[in-house]
């Protein structure tokens, strides 16, 4: 509260400085406005910060040189959740036909923020598209706050429309131009890739798998570090019995970003196996596992082992492995083929066990966003904390979790 009323306080300062520049514009000033300002003094000092508020908003006419005084006070109203009071203000302004166009401009991206935090995404969406075409001032920040709206309707075809227009055009002297950010403030290109991708989700859910492919091509051209658009590829190059195709688009993620090797493991044994080929997917997954250790890929690397060599070679393995880098999932693995060969009170003791690890990882989350730290148990593209896109990776503990 005592924070509150010293915002409060601050802000009244402002009014007072900006009603004085106001009357001394002004030709003509109302008898009315130092009773409300003092009014307004008074609700403060009265801990009715509500009242204060009214006041000063009676007090303090609108000019151009008054103009940010109401704005940074209708901002806020809006980040202390009082979005009506804020829709007021901002349409006070846009009710003086005297200001300049730039300033009503200012006043219209500002009444669109209110709409987008009271969720009247319709009518902010109009105030954009019209900045868009009429300010070329506010026309950048128009168009991120349209991808926010589209992000938030999941509208992927008016989203990717936008991003491509906030791509940075090249120079005719081919000199590198800036980066363009997006709703988020990562890189648009980040954004726009991902776009793409859940237009193709959709199109995959609809059978319409040449489309979805042509996407995850486009979103790849946009982002070539895009990991999710070589793992979709992969997934629909291998459903289509493109099984080199599918290989050649998983093992793509290790020079992506090699954190998300584990999110390729299951198809691309699927593919080795339908390419009679599983001594190159061992391979594969040693070298990974060599330069990037992690428990997923000591997890796999186990099961192939098992497969073709025995449980006995899975347990030798998981056992140096552990030693190297602990996990949990790997102790849980390990005991799992080690009750294979006991019985009695030692495999009841080891069933125990088992059951206690399994219940600690289960309490684990097992993805965290390297943004926010927003933590969960499944992988999410788009950040639920941060809103950024492809942030969301495996926990790793200190080498692996």
């Amino acid at each position: 509260m005592v924070n509150e009323l010293l915002m409060f306080a601050l802000l009244f300062a402002a009014i007072g400085i900006g009603w004085w520049l106001g009357r001394r514009s002004a030709t003509a000033a109302g008898p009315d406005l130092p009773g409300q300002y003092y009014k307004g003094l008074n609700y403060l000092l009265d801990g009715r910060p509500d009242g204060a508020v009214d006041a000063f908003i009676n007090a303090l006419e609108v000019n151009s040189e008054t103009l940010e005084t109401h704005i940074a006070l209708g901002n806020l109203l809006r980040k202390r959740g009082e979005v009506d009071r804020a829709i007021r203000i901002h349409q006070n302004l846009l009710a003086r036909p005297s200001l300049p166009r730039p300033q009503v401009h200012q006043a219209h991206l500002e009444l669109a923020r209110d709409y987008i935090s009271a969720g009247l995404f319709d009518r902010a969406e109009r105030l954009l598209r019209d900045l868009v075409k009429d300010s070329p001032e506010q026309r950048r920040a128009s168009q991120r706050h349209l991808l926010e709206i589209f992000q938030s309707e999941r509208d992927w075809a008016q989203a990717i429309e936008v991003a491509t227009a906030l791509l940075p055009r090249k120079s005719l002297l081919g000199a590198p131009a800036a980066v363009a950010r997006g709703a988020s403030a990562q890189p648009v290109a980040v954004a726009l890739a991902h776009y793409h991708c859940e237009l193709a989700n959709e199109l995959l859910a609809q059978g319409n798998v040449s489309d979805a492919h042509a996407q995850l091509l486009q979103a790849l051209a946009k982002d070539r570090q895009c990991v999710r658009a070589s793992i979709m590829l992969g997934q629909v190059e291998y459903q289509s019995g493109h099984y080199k195709q599918a290989v050649k688009a998983l093992r793509k993620v290790r020079q992506q970003d090699p954190d998300y090797i584990p999110e390729t493991i299951p198809t691309l044994r699927d593919c080795y196996r339908e390419l009679g080929d599983q001594r190159a997917l061992r391979q594969y997954l040693e070298e990974c596992l060599q330069a990037n250790p992690t428990a997923p890929l000591v997890l796999a690397v186990a099961d192939d082992l098992r497969e073709t060599d025995g449980d006995e070679a899975a347990v030798s393995f998981l056992s140096e492995q552990l030693a190297r880098y602990p996990s949990l999932r790997g102790l849980s693995r390990l005991i799992g083929l080690q009750m294979q060969n006991t019985e009695g009170s030692i495999r009841n003791n080891l069933t125990l066990l088992e059951l206690l690890v399994d219940r600690l990882i289960a309490e684990r989350p097992t993805y965290r966003c390297g943004h926010c730290g927003f933590a969960g148990r499944q992988l999410h593209w788009f950040c639920p904390g941060c809103k950024h896109w492809g942030t969301v990776k495996s926990i790793r503990g200190n080498r692996v979790d």
